[in-house]
């Protein structure tokens, strides 16, 4: 894709927020390492996806980083997930804020901006930093919709509830659950393609839910 077409397009960024804490460890995050993995060859399979989906990828545990900064599905190498340490989801908010603010296109009278950003949040336990205030900084910017979900039974649902506008329960950390919950990610980002491809003017369709899985909705 040339510099000028990148440009000018108008893409559906995605950001994914991944507990990476030392709870995670072991075959948890390998399953989420298979599942990213598996995410973006969905994707990259997907004409409508490849051609306007941009992903990023931002970890935390006792640090947050931005593994990934957001780029297009075609040229999207997976980064490698390590479990360790805390869980920081007050600091992965505030990247968050800050990445967005410099990657997500506004409009102009130039042109149109990037079409509104789908956040997922996964996490598997109650954050142990300062997140109450981040997390309703965010969420007053109004820029994004919010996919917060829970796996495990050490998640809050009140935490869960303030952090998204879609909130995802999943039964356990088990790898077969946490792959349904990856393919759901894929299947539901690649809907949003299709839906702002026919020009609906919307990215909030969601795929439905692999219930059998032990994946539940609350809202």
């Amino acid at each position: 894709m040339s510099d000028e077409t990148t440009a000018t397009l108008r893409r559906l960024p995605v950001y994914l927020l991944l507990d990476c804490s030392g709870s995670m460890a072991g075959e948890p995050i390998a399953a989420m390492d298979m599942g990213l993995k598996t995410l973006i060859s969905d994707l990259k399979n997907d004409p409508q996806a490849l051609e306007t989906v941009w992903l990023s990828v931002i970890t935390f545990a006792s640090d947050v980083q931005q593994i990934m900064p957001l780029t297009d599905v075609e040229e999207f190498v997976a980064p490698e997930l390590v479990a360790n340490g805390a869980t920081r989801l007050g600091g992965a908010l505030e990247l968050l804020t800050r990445r967005m603010e410099e990657e997500v296109r506004t409009t102009t009278p130039e042109q149109k901006g990037d079409w509104k950003p789908l956040v997922f949040i996964l996490t598997d336990g109650e954050p142990n930093d300062e997140w109450s205030e981040p997390v309703k900084s965010f969420r007053s910017l109004g820029r994004a919709t919010v996919i917060a979900c829970g796996a495990g039974p050490e998640v809050n649902d009140d935490t869960l509830k303030q952090l998204g506008d879609k909130i995802v329960r999943l039964k356990d950390t088990q790898p077969g659950t946490l792959g349904a919950f990856m393919k759901w990610v894929s299947a539901t980002v690649t809907t949003a393609s299709h839906v702002i491809g026919t020009k609906a003017g919307s990215s909030q369709r969601f795929a439905p839910l692999p219930t059998d899985e032990g994946i539940t909705v609350l809202e």
